[in-house]
Parts: C-alpha cells; structure tokens; sequence
C-alpha cells in the first residue's frame, strides 16, 4: 500500500498520496463549507435583514468559499499557490478585456437590487416582458418562477436596468373586469345590476368604494367595466368569481352581452 502511495504521476513530482490527500480536502473543504454557510445564514436569519438580502449574502460567502476549497486543494497538491493566484489574476486581467464587464455589470446589479429590493422574495413581478414570482436574487442572476413552475433566470443588470411592474407589493390592488352590452340595453340598470354582483362579494373592501363605469362606445357593444378594490392576496380569486357572476346575472336579467357584429348593406347598382 505504501508503494501505491509513493507512485508518481508522470511528468509531475505528484504522487498518489497528495491526490489522496486533495481530494480529503476537497471533500472536508466543502462540507466545511456547507457547515458555514448554514451557520451564516442562521445568524442572518435572526437579524431584521430582508430575507432577499440574507440569500444574496449567503449566495456570496458561498461562493468565496468555494474559491478557498479551490486554493487549498491545489496547495495539497504541492503547487505554489502564489503563482496559482498571479496566474489567476493574468487569466482574470484577460478575460475583463475581453468581456467581463457584464459579469461585473451583474454582480454590481445584484448589490443595488438586494440593498434597494424593487422587488423583494416570492412577490409576483414582470421584467422586460418575463413574469414570475420572486424565488432568489443571487451575485449573477435574478431567478423567477412562473405561475406553470417554469424557473427563469435573468441577468441582473436587465432586472436592474429594466422598469419592473411588482403586481405584489401594495397591500390593495384594483380588480377590472370588462363586459359589453347591447346599445339597445338599458344602461343605467345594466351598471346597477353590475353594482349588485359587486356587493355580493364579501371579499370587495369598502374604501375606496367599487364603481361601474363605461369605458368605450365600441362596434358591437357599449363597453362597462366592474372596479373592485380588493386585499392583494384576492386579487385573482375574485376577479374570476365577478367574471362568472356578471355573466350569470345579465344573462338572468335578459341583459344581452353581444358577439361581434358587421352589418353590410348592399344596395342595387
């Protein structure tokens, strides 16, 4: 066994018990690591620090302890780790001519996201056209999941360069719901049956008061919309239930809610 030990790799001076003992430090390096980020971001937890923020710096420690295993399995494999570094740094020097500045772009968005948080962990936000809830902001990258469970990840200085629309954060949001009536119908009594089904809804707050207005004179139809102030969380419960409940009241009320229609009248040359 000891001669297994004492083998040499060829064209190295590195022999079988230095790639042993590397990879005992390999594996002890990142269960150290594991250990400690546990322990980091239990004691974030215990902070006030907005969980956001708590997953963007244990992300960060991560990964600098990864780059630490890396040193010091390459240090027990008996190479200068000086020369590892300057090389390192020749390689990095390279690579930033050449293109890095988005990665420093992004590692730089990610600090002013997770310090300002324009969106903050499991709100529901719309970036340049992408829509998710909030799932972790990390050094490089914003992930999002979206309603189907499909994971996005986007850049993050796209997220921060980009107008966010963050459907979650007020405590309140508006519910609109559109429907058309005929223009032989009754106006007046079409908005106040829409009212009706509005206050049937025990979930409609009160302040600031629902409404029905008409919103467009359109080809077919005189257009209404339903306004409804809810609390955040029922917002699309509700917006579903008034859709279902205006289209079953007009339709007892004989309140007709018409197809699109093109009326062509043809005269004799």
């Amino acid at each position: 066994m000891a001669d297994i030990l004492a083998l040499t790799i060829p064209y190295t001076a590195i022999t079988v018990a230095d790639i042993v003992f590397a990879l005992v430090v390999l594996v002890a390096g990142l269960l150290l690591a594991g250990i400690l980020t546990g322990m980091f971001r239990n004691s974030l937890k215990k902070t006030k620090l907005p969980e956001l923020v708590v997953e963007f710096l244990v992300r960060f420690l991560r990964a600098l302890l990864y780059v630490a295993v890396l040193l010091a399995v390459v240090s027990a494999l008996k190479v200068d780790v000086s020369s590892v570094v300057v090389g390192l740094s020749a390689v990095i020097g390279l690579v930033l001519g050449f293109g890095m500045q988005d990665s420093l772009n992004n590692m730089a968005a990610g600090v002013w996201i997770a310090s300002l948080r324009p969106l903050d962990k499991d709100e529901f936000v719309t970036v340049n056209g992408l829509s998710g809830k909030v799932h972790a902001v990390g050094i490089m990258a914003t992930e999002l999941l979206t309603p189907d469970n499909q994971f996005i990840t986007v850049p993050n200085k796209i997220v921060w360069g980009s107008p966010i629309v963050n459907a979650t954060r007020m405590p309140t949001r508006r519910v609109g719901v559109d429907v058309g009536v005929a223009y032989a119908t009754d106006i007046p009594r079409a908005v106040q049956v829409a009212m009706d089904v509005i206050k049937q809804d025990s979930r409609v707050l009160a302040d600031p008061a629902p409404a029905v207005v008409t919103t467009e004179l359109a080809d077919s139809s005189v257009n209404l919309q339903l306004r409804a102030w809810v609390n955040t969380g029922d917002f699309w419960a509700v917006k579903n239930d008034l859709t279902i409940a205006i289209h079953a009241a007009y339709g007892k009320e004989d309140i007709e809610i018409p197809f699109p229609q093109l009326d062509v009248h043809m005269s004799r040359l």
